[in-house]
């Protein structure tokens, strides 16, 4: 059973930072895509940063220079530093990952961040 289990969402004031971690646990072979992935009120799971699992990264372009995301391999672990935070970053965060050469995906349960004025 593989499990995400998501942390370090909560409440900051704007401008504020926080930093979200997914820890993948369970029987896994090869984790090759991670991504975080936000779903703002009323609109669709949008993708907020991936990445690959030699290291390349891609983000949301309401997110760059201000988000970084990063990962331990060697942990299963993937982490999102969220600087700068703005009231419209506040949602669910949810992480996924996506294994290879045997394609399985996966999700987390979701942590809330909010992000007060």
């Amino acid at each position: 059973q593989v499990q995400l289990v998501e942390s370090g969402g909560g409440l900051v004031q704007s401008g504020g930072s926080l930093r979200l971690s997914c820890a993948v646990s369970g029987s896994i072979f090869s984790i090759d895509l991670m991504a975080w992935y936000r779903q703002p009120p009323g609109k669709q799971r949008e993708l907020v940063a991936g990445i690959g699992s030699g290291g390349s990264t891609n983000y949301a372009d309401s997110v760059k220079d201000r988000f970084t995301i990063s990962r331990d391999n060697a942990k299963n672990t993937m982490y999102l530093q969220m600087n700068s935070l703005k009231p419209e970053d506040t949602t669910v965060y949810y992480c996924y990952i996506m294994t290879r050469p045997r394609v399985y995906v996966y999700w987390g349960q979701g942590t809330q961040v909010t992000v007060s004025s």
